[in-house]
């Protein structure tokens, strides 16, 4: 999620904005965005388009390891 948590930071999207758009506990977002649990397609979906519709989602929600891959 380092892509993410990076535009996060860009744009001034907060775990509580997040939290917000995927009407969940503050729990359930902490543990998305540190992968402790995944993300569904329809969230993943749903944070780039409320928060980075100009990004790709396979940007924004690659791992570690394909972040890597492509450096």
């Amino acid at each position: 999620m380092r892509n993410l948590r990076a535009e996060m930071t860009r744009f001034g999207v907060t775990n509580s904005d997040i939290q917000t758009a995927l009407a969940c506990s503050g729990k359930t977002a902490t543990n998305k965005l540190s992968n402790v649990t995944e993300f569904s397609v329809s969230e993943a979906l749903k944070i780039r388009d409320t928060f980075f519709p100009g990004l790709r989602i396979e940007y924004l929600f690659a791992t570690a390891e394909e972040v890597q891959d492509t450096a």
